[in-house]
């Protein structure tokens, strides 16, 4: 792992993309995301990318894919074991509120950042809106996922630079939820509960260690209340 970046420098470059969006800045006591001296590391990539591919599923079931195609393509890929409880539940059984599944685009839109299949992760732009091409097919083949993997660029993404941009969706998921309550606009097309997605893929691609981070979190225990 590598040494993670001074926070108050980042927290600094943060609040300064705050203000060219017009967005309200947090609190001076609004935590720092890490410590000096703490570490940080991206997941591997094999987990970001069957992470990625059960959402995709997920969102296919959510767009009537129907469920047996969807477990089985799930068991041929090898990624029944990596399937969350709340994921199961929607998959086999359509339990669960549809609306909370369709905010996993945008979380799927974060990972596939992380994994150097998209440019960026701008706020003020909406998800890409060629996440089905970048993406393993949940109505072809399950044959085909291991090809795709295989395919994956190399790692890139430097963990410093995805640390600073979970600082920057951590305060903007404040600042939107925040202008929302005093009814504030937003800066651009993507909703408060689209950029709270961001932050769910961040939160658990990025990973922190120190006196005071707990072991990285499952994808259903991402903790987005600070």
């Amino acid at each position: 792992m590598a040494l993670a970046p001074d926070p108050t420098e980042v927290r600094r470059g943060t609040l300064d993309e705050l203000s060219r969006l017009g967005v309200r800045l947090p609190p001076p006591q609004y935590p720092l995301i890490w410590d000096p001296g703490d570490r940080v590391a991206i997941r591997p990539r094999r987990e970001l990318a069957c992470r990625a591919a059960i959402l995709t599923v997920l969102l296919a079931v959510h767009d009537r894919l129907p469920r047996r195609s969807a477990m089985r393509w799930l068991r041929d890929a090898q990624l029944l074991d990596r399937v969350t409880r709340r994921e199961w539940r929607f998959i086999a059984g359509r339990l669960g509120d549809p609306a909370l599944v369709d905010l996993q685009r945008d979380a799927l839109h974060g990972l596939v950042w992380v994994l150097g299949l998209a440019d960026d992760l701008d706020p003020l732009l909406p998800r890409s809106d060629r996440l089905d091409v970048l993406l393993p097919d949940p109505w072809a083949d399950p044959a085909a996922f291991p090809a795709w993997l295989t395919r994956l660029p190399p790692p890139r993404r430097d963990p410093a630079e995805a640390a600073a941009l979970l600082d920057l969706y951590c305060c903007l998921d404040w600042a939107y939820q925040e202008g929302e309550r005093h009814g504030d606009p937003t800066p651009g097309p993507v909703p408060p509960v689209a950029i709270g997605a961001r932050r769910w893929a961040l939160e658990w691609a990025v990973v922190l260690r120190g006196p005071y981070h707990d072991d990285p979190p499952n994808w259903d225990d991402v903790d987005l209340s600070v």
